[in-house]
């Protein structure tokens, strides 16, 4: 259970963030998709498609503090294609827990 939290609670940082950049250019899905795949470049120093812990640290601090749950393989790295899939677990998940604590 305190997985699940600890999932959602990236998710919605994560989310929050690109959300709020895309309100400030009038964007939709599009755009926060478009911005978080700017900061994963952004934060990918080496160009190579992945973030390691290290690179995550510098530029991405929510998905450092939540790498170990990100990494589900336990690479030492995680792709965009990770972050994203763990962004939408963690969505759905906490949409099911508000859903839950209202009673539907």
């Amino acid at each position: 259970m305190m997985k699940r939290t600890i999932v959602a609670a990236v998710a919605v940082a994560l989310l929050s963030a690109g959300a709020a950049m895309a309100q400030d250019q009038g964007g939709g899905k599009a755009a926060r998709g478009e911005k978080f795949s700017e900061r994963f470049d952004a934060a990918d120093a080496n160009g190579d498609g992945k973030l390691t812990l290290e690179e995550a640290q510098a530029k991405m601090p929510m998905v450092a503090k939540h790498f170990d749950e990100i990494d589900v393989d336990k690479k030492g790295y995680v792709t965009k294609a990770e972050v994203a899939k763990a962004m939408r677990k963690m969505m759905a998940e906490r949409k099911a827990q508000k859903s839950e604590q209202s009673g539907n």
